[in-house]
Parts: C-alpha cells; structure tokens; sequence
C-alpha cells in the first residue's frame, strides 16, 4: 500500500480488464532467492516506475485470497487457485511525476490517489475482504 503525504492510496487500474471496474494496488510475486522486501520494491519498479517509497509497517500475518471458481482455471495458467501475500505500507517519498505506469510490460493503464473506501469498492469482489483485512490492520496509519 503506497501512500501520498495525504494518506491516499495507490490504486491502479488493470490493463487486462478494460471492461469492468478492476482497480487494485501494486502486488506481485517473489522470486526465488528474494524476500519480501526485496520482490516489494523490484514489483514497483515494473508496475509503477518508482521505487521512491521507505516501508512503514508490514503486515504481522501473510493474508490469502482466493479466485473465484469461475477464474481458477483461467487466470495464471491455471496453475493457482488463490494468493498468499505478505503486505507493507509505504510512504511515496517521490513526486507524481515519478510515477510511469507505462513500464516494460505494464499491469495498469490508469491510475489515481485514492481513499481507501473507493478502493474497496472499484477492487474485484473477491479482493474486498482481503482489502477489508489490510485496512483494518493498518487503520491506524490512514487517519488524516
């Protein structure tokens, strides 16, 4: 979770649903040899341009999520039916103009600072309770 010096959010939206309101923030894999904090700011760099952020919390537990049984088969070869992620909270240490979603090989198309309640309601369904989880957790850090 990427935050501007106004506690907005990073939300980006996905360049592989056009259609449908499927706006997330950053995430992605670790590769092997990383750990998480090394996958975090490499991931930024690829979807958003930037690595300009410094860590301000980490989630105390990993938090999963699962597809929806209509997009198991579809969605990352169907080799996964859900996601464990390990989640920090980051300060944008950058300016606007930093950010280049327009990247190697871009996940976004859009993007925009947001409040984390309009966050959970552009997110896929299946991402709300996830989203629901990591706001609960890091409240205390998007007070205004």
């Amino acid at each position: 979770m990427l935050l501007n010096e106004h506690n907005q959010i990073f939300a980006g939206k996905r360049i592989d649903n056009k259609i449908a309101e499927a706006w997330q923030m950053p995430q992605g894999g670790i590769d092997d040899g990383e750990n998480p904090r090394e996958a975090l700011f490499r991931e930024m760099l690829e979807e958003i341009g930037t690595d300009k952020a410094e860590i301000i919390a980490e989630s105390h537990d990993w938090l999963h999520y699962d597809l929806p049984e209509d997009l198991q088969g579809k969605l990352w070869g169907g080799r996964y039916k859900g996601q464990r992620q390990k989640w920090f909270v980051l300060r944008f240490t950058g300016i606007d103009a930093d950010i280049n979603i327009e990247t190697h090989d871009p996940e976004f198309y859009k993007w925009k600072w947001a409040e984390k309640d309009e966050i959970v309601s552009l997110a896929v369904p299946f991402k709300r309770p996830l989203y629901n989880m990591i706001f609960e957790e890091f409240n205390h850090l998007l007070a205004s």
